[in-house]
Parts: C-alpha cells; structure tokens; sequence
C-alpha cells in the first residue's frame, strides 16, 4: 500500500505528493485526511495524506515508509481535500498551505531540534556532558545558549551525538482527574467484607459508594460528600473500589450563561425573503442570495430562523462576521436562540479553545458555527446553510498566503452540498450587487426597519465654516451641543474615529520634519498612555523626543487626532461623561471586547468611542446619538474604492442610532461635505450611490467591470526591488494580449515597510484566458532564481486595497 503525501514544506519543488509505503500495522488504520509523520530528507516532518495509489516510480530500494500515524480519524475531510485543490489553483498558494489554513493552529505542526546521546556520557567533551545531566536527550537550544555549536559539530562528526527532530501538535487536550467507582456492585460488597472492622472510615466510603455504582466524580466533590480524607481514598482505590482516570473535558470559551430566547414575529418583507431561502433550501439548490436591508431591518432574524430550519433537517449552518468585537454579541444572540448547538471561532480565543471548538464541530456536537473568516473551514459534513453577516467587509479577505475570499470559498462549499449562501449588508459590495442585478445572485430586499421606526436624522457639518467661526476645538457647535443634551437626558451615545493613538504624527515647527519609523516610509503615531511613538505597520517604538532630530529645534508638535486624543479632549469639555475607548490599543487583552461592550449595554458608560469595530452590529437600545469626527480619514485613501469604503462605513455607523423606541440622530464632521459618497450616505439609500460609483467604475475600468491582479514586488535594496518589478511587469506585458492594461511598475502608497522597499504593478482585464498560465509561469521564475536574491513577490488574484 503506497500513500501520497503533501509535506510540510512550502518550497516550489516539493509542491506535490510524494509517495510512501504504508507500514502493514498501519494498513487498516490510515485514510486519506490524516496527517502522518514522513522522513523527509534528514528529518522527519508532517505531512497530510491525500490518497493511495497501488504503483509508484519511485524505485522500491529508495521508497521510505510512513513513520508514524498521528489520526486515527482523518483531520481533513473529503471535500476540503478537493477544496485544497481549487483554492491552490484560484490563490496561485502552495497545496500544504491550503490544507494548514483549514486547520486550526493549535493542530499544525510544532518543530522541536533535539540532540541525542549515542554513546556513554563519560566519552564525549565534558562541556557538553555537563548539558546532558541525566537524559539522553536534551534540546538543541541548551547548546546554542552555552555557545557550544562548534564542539557539538566535532562530536557530531565524530558519531557520538545526533540531532533528531521531533514534531509535536501544538494544541493538547485538556483533561481533569476523576475517581470512577467499581461497576460491580457484588464486588464492592466482597471488598467491604475482608475489610477489618477497625477500618471505620473506609467501610463508611464503600458504602456511600455502593450507592453510586459506575459514577465519576472529582476528588475534591468526593472528599466533600461521602466526608472521607485522601489518605481514604488512596487506600479504597488500592484495595479496586475505584480506579482514578483522567477525563477529556472542554474549555468553555463562553464568559457567561445566556438566557433562552424565542423567534420573533416577522414583517411582510422577512417573510419574503425567508421563504425564498427555505425554498431553495427544499429544492436543495446552489444559490447565492444578497440579503440587501437597510440598517436595523432584522436581517438576523432572518439568519436565525433559516438556521432553525436547517437544523429541524438535520443539516449545518455556518455564520461568518467580519470583527472580532462582533463575535461576542452574535454569538450571544444565537446562543439565546440554540444553546448548546453553538460553537465559536475567532482569533480571540486561546490556542487550546480553538483546539476544543474545532473538536466539537468534527465530532458533529454542535450544528451552527459562528466565527471570522477562518470558520468558513469548519469541517462539517452535512452543510445546509452558510451565512456571511456584512458581507462587503474586507476583513474577509485573507491578506497572507493563501489569498482567499471567505465569500468565494462559501460559494464553493455551498456548490458542493447543494444549499443556500446568505450574503447580508446594508451596504453590499459593488461587486455583489452588480451580480445581483445581472441575475448571478438571486436579490433579497428589506427596505424598512423591523419595528418601523424612521432612520435617525444624518447633519452634515462643514468643519471649514466651524473654522471660520473661530471654533478650533474637534467637536462642532452641533456636536458639542448634541452631546450635551443626551448627557442631561441619560442617553447614550458613539464617537467614531478611524484612527487610533493620540495624534497622527510629530511635527517641528521651525523645519517641518515629520517624525519617520526608521523600518517603515511612514510617519509615527503619538500614543499618550505610554508616551511613546509607534509604528501601526511594524510595531518599532520610541520615546517622544524633546526636540527635533534634525534641527534640535525645541518646538516639536503633535498634529492631527487620534482616539486617545479624543477621550482627553471629552473629559476636558464634558468632566461629568462616562467614556469607553475600544480600539486595537485597549482590547489587546483576552475577552476585552466582550467585557468593553457589556459595561456599555449594562449603563457603565454614556459614550461609546472607537475605530471601525464599532461601526457595525451594535444593538444597544438607549444609542440615540452617533458623531463622525472626521468623514475624510478613509476618502483620502490612494484606492478606487475609497468611496465605496467611506460611504458604507457612514451609513453602517449612522445605523447604530435609533434602533428601538427612542429617535436617533447622526452629526458627520467632514472638510468635503460635497463630496458624492458623504452627500449620499446622509439619504441611506444604496442604489443613488451604487449608479453614481459604477458610473466612474466604467469610466476607469475599474472592477466590476474589469478584474484586477496586484504584483506586489520588495527587497531590502530600492534598486534592486525596482529592477524586479520591472522584469515582472515585462514578463507580463510580453506573454499577455493586448487587450489587458498594465499600470507601472510604480512605488506602493506605503514605499518601505519593515525596511522592504515596495513596488507594484496592476493589470485589469475584462477577458485573458492567458493569465493563469502566465502567473504561474511568473511565480515559478520567482520561486526558482529570484528568492535566492532576496526578492519577495506577491500576486494576489483579488485585491481588497492597495
């Protein structure tokens, strides 16, 4: 029996399967999906079969075998196995890293070098007998922090050492030691007759026990109910009582118990829709539904109770959301409605609950997954429905290797069992509206909010006229005013500003130089909590300096706004308001969204401040204010859809106000209020902006009427990544048709990020039946000649910015 395997090795050469024999004591155990350890080259590493084949070319003398099963049961299904394929094929990625993002972290491989004594201790150097102790195998580290690495080649060299390394999963599994008592009765009973009557407390224990024949219980629960002392409990397990095991159990990823919650009564237009979802779900078809509704229509509901439906079949659902923060209240919301059934995936959870939820969903204990981008891989078997919750969000876009869609990757699942895909926003993504319009997706509309209420009043202040006025302060006279009624009435309230820190960037006055980070082209960002300045791409801090680096001037300013700088400025004109920051700074901490946003929804604070986590999904019931700071932070964007981005992220943040009975209001703080996407976002309705937008679309070919590749090439040398980028936009230019357009090559917006320098190239296309073949050429010459010059290069098929 011979198995293919794909290593754990992302290198151009090895990407494909190799061929291994199959241990006969391993024949009627390995499937294809599990992973196996593989000699491979000098060491052993992880690799996942992906099928069997009865001959090989290999030479039977150089065919090396299996060295060890790590499942039992395969990891990876059948159809994410067939999944691997197309996305390697649609990411242009290596086939192992398909199949590891599928994974959660906590089962990819963790590679251990140790060192390994072949002979006794007393024949080889004392240096490194001394590092050895008692073992016979110790890690290489010990020897690389001694700086012993030259006496530990010679003896090496020599045979008397070897390294070996060892691959580990990185996840374990949690376990909790339990007593399991004798599950035969008559023997209980033998063993408290032998016993000597002087043994009072342990005739006591047995009996107790007698009563709970085959339970499991905690030392400590039994210590406390049958009132006996270890020491007890010791003896009565020796004499077979008992036996004492270790239990699998779940981390509980959950803060809280939510209380149950029932189906609501849906409007004319939910009902709709929702029938048209069970529809198809009945005629078990493919389709792609764009749940088009306006900011507070009920779309959730919708989900929920299409959910319902896929469970009463005996099927699966998967629900993706876009943030971290809003994992927790979505989660929330359909724990209330499913319990038990619900499992969660997101980066906020520790590397053993993601081991723990994974194992849930494989071993078919819950039926709805809810998670970010990486739960579209949840590996059930039987999906009945996939939902993608603001599905224009771009964080569903993976910007690393390999480079897919959450959306095409949900598409493609929902291809292969037969059922719906939900994709719901208020704001849809031009592209999937244009698809919904053209018919390839079927359009679902909810034009009113669920318990009718009007969508809040949007004003839009001219900072430039607060300016002449006087008023040099960051709230208007409306906003300030606005603010100060909803604190009198007990309201609250959501500031928003897209950009985090304090200020944008350091500026001296006499010379005008901005402070730079010495990794990055781009300035650095004052952060008052820890009065120091750091850089949002590569994390490099320093202190705020006194005076200039340049001119030792000592007039140095901070310019510009920032969160922080926003909560100072608050406290400052409004002392008595209760203020909740949530940016990346301060929901670091594990559970620090789900905490931040409870303290909010229980009345802790008045005023919500944030980045664009806060921007969508929030259901608070007294938010009868929201205030845009500044409208212009993302429209100044070097990006086509710059526009797009900003008006979404207006109407999405203007739709957190006036959710239940109270009204609500919107105050946008902008320097182009007659900018198109500003002007249109304080109306709320999608299609004046879809038309004005894909108008300009046309007129640049611009996607969707073209697609667009970004060829993203860096190097530590500016020279020598300006060349690269060149005989890439050649290379492209010579074996395409005519009929593509090639913009560049040209400096990325950002042209040096952790000291790479950065160029780029874009080709649009309507049509090039060509251009697979041709990148996999590219990437080819690069993985082959180019990488061994330092050169990095990056083709994303569909780029979310740029």
């Amino acid at each position: 029996m011979i198995a293919q395997v794909i290593v754990d090795v992302s290198a151009y050469p090895v990407d494909r399967p190799f061929d291994y024999l199959v241990p006969q004591n391993m024949e009627q155990l390995i499937e294809a999906g599990c992973r196996v350890k593989v000699p491979f080259g000098h060491r052993d590493v992880l690799g996942f079969v992906v099928g069997f084949v009865d001959e090989t070319d290999v030479p039977q003398n150089k065919l090396k075998q299996v060295s060890k099963l790590l499942d039992i049961e395969p990891v990876i299904t059948p159809e994410m196995l067939a999944m691997s394929k197309w996305m390697t094929h649609k990411t242009l990625c290596y086939e192992i890293d398909a199949l590891q993002v599928m994974l959660p972290s906590a089962l990819r491989a963790k590679y251990e070098k140790n060192v390994q004594l072949l002979v006794e201790l007393n024949q080889i150097d004392p240096q490194l007998a001394a590092q050895f102790g008692q073992k016979t195998v110790v890690p290489y580290k010990k020897f690389e922090n001694a700086q012993l690495l030259e006496v530990l080649k010679s003896s090496i060299k020599k045979q008397q050492l070897q390294t070996v390394t060892v691959v580990k999963q990185q996840g374990k599994m949690k376990s909790v030691r339990k007593f399991e008592v004798q599950d035969d009765a008559q023997q209980l009973q033998t063993i408290n007759e032998q016993l000597s009557n002087r043994a009072k407390k342990q005739k006591q224990a047995i009996e107790w026990l007698s009563n709970h024949i085959g339970e499991r219980f905690t030392p400590q629960e039994l210590l406390k109910q049958a009132g006996i002392s270890a020491s007890v409990l010791k003896a009565i397990a020796e004499l077979g009582v008992g036996r004492f095991i270790d239990e699998e159990t779940y981390r509980d990823p959950f803060s809280h118990e939510v209380g149950h919650t029932k189906a609501l009564q849906l409007t004319e237009e939910q009902s709709t829709a929702l029938s048209d979802i069970t529809t198809t779900m009945n005629q078990q078809k493919a389709t792609t539904f764009l749940l088009h509704g306006v900011t507070g229509s009920g779309k959730t509901e919708v989900y929920l109770q299409a959910i319902q439906k896929t469970i009463n079949e005996g099927k699966e659902a998967i629900v993706l959301v876009p943030e971290i923060s809003l994992t927790p209240m979505m989660t929330e919301r359909f724990r209330g409605r499913f319990g038990e059934l619900v499992a969660v995936m997101h980066s906020g959870l520790s590397q053993g609950e993601k081991y723990d939820e994974w194992r849930k969903i494989q071993r078919g204990e819950v039926k709805v997954v809810v998670g970010a981008r990486s739960a579209i891989f949840a590996p059930f078997t039987n999906v009945g429905l996939i939902i993608l919750d603001e599905e224009h969000e771009s964080t569903y876009k993976q910007e690393d290797t390999p480079r897919y869609h959450a959306r095409d990757v949900a598409i493609w699942r929902s291809e292969f069992y037969n059922c719906p895909v939900i994709l719901g926003s208020a704001t849809p993504a031009l592209e999937s509206f244009a698809r919904a319009q053209k018919g390839v997706y079927h359009l679902l509309s909810l034009k009113q909010r669920a318990k009718s209420q009007a969508l809040p009043v949007v004003e839009i202040v001219d900072m430039r006229d607060e300016l002449h006025k006087g008023n040099r302060s960051m709230f208007s006279i409306s906003l300030a005013e606005a603010i100060r009624q909803r604190l009198e009435r007990k309201e609250q309230m959501v500031l928003f500003l897209n950009r985090r820190g304090y200020s944008s960037f350091v500026l001296c006055r006499d010379c005008g130089t901005v402070v730079q980070c010495q990794n990055c082209d781009i300035s650095l960002t004052y952060h008052r909590s820890s009065e120091k300045l750091r850089c949002h791409y590569c994390g490099y801090e320093e202190h705020v300096p006194t005076e200039c680096p340049e001119c030792q001037s000592e007039h140095i300013r901070f310019f510009g706004t920032g969160t922080q700088k926003i909560e100072s400025e608050i406290y400052k004109v409004f002392p008595e308001a209760r203020v909740i920051r949530m940016d990346v700074d301060t929901t670091r901490q594990k559970g620090a969204h789900e905490r931040l946003l409870e303290d909010f929804g229980a009345g802790k604070a008045d005023i919500l401040l944030g980045t664009q986590m806060i921007a969508k999904g929030l259901d608070f019931p007294n938010i009868t204010l929201v205030g845009v700071m500044s409208a212009d932070t993302s429209l100044n964007l070097p990006d086509f859809r710059a526009a797009e981005k900003t008006y979404q992220l207006l109407t999405q943040v203007s739709g957190r106000a006036g959710r239940h009975e109270l009204p609500g209001e919107v105050i946008i703080q902008t320097y182009t209020p007659e900018h198109y996407a500003i002007e249109l976002a304080q109306a709320q309705i999608f299609e004046p902006f879809y038309d004005q937008e894909m108008t300009l679309r046309r007129r640049f070919a611009y996607p969707p009427y073209f697609y667009v590749v970004l060829i993203q090439i860096s190097h530590e040398d500016v020279m020598k990544a300006a060349e690269y980028a060149g005989l890439a936009s050649d290379f492209v230019r010579q074996n395409l048709s005519n009929q593509v357009q090639l913009i560049g090559p040209t400096a990325a917006s950002i042209s040096r990020i952790q000291n790479r320098y950065r160029y780029q190239c874009l080709i649009k296309y309507k049509r090039e039946p060509q251009l697979n073949d041709v990148l996999k050429k590219l990437i080819k010459l690069y993985r082959t000649d180019w990488i061994k010059k330092g050169v990095l290069m990056t083709v994303d098929l569909d780029p979310s910015s740029f």
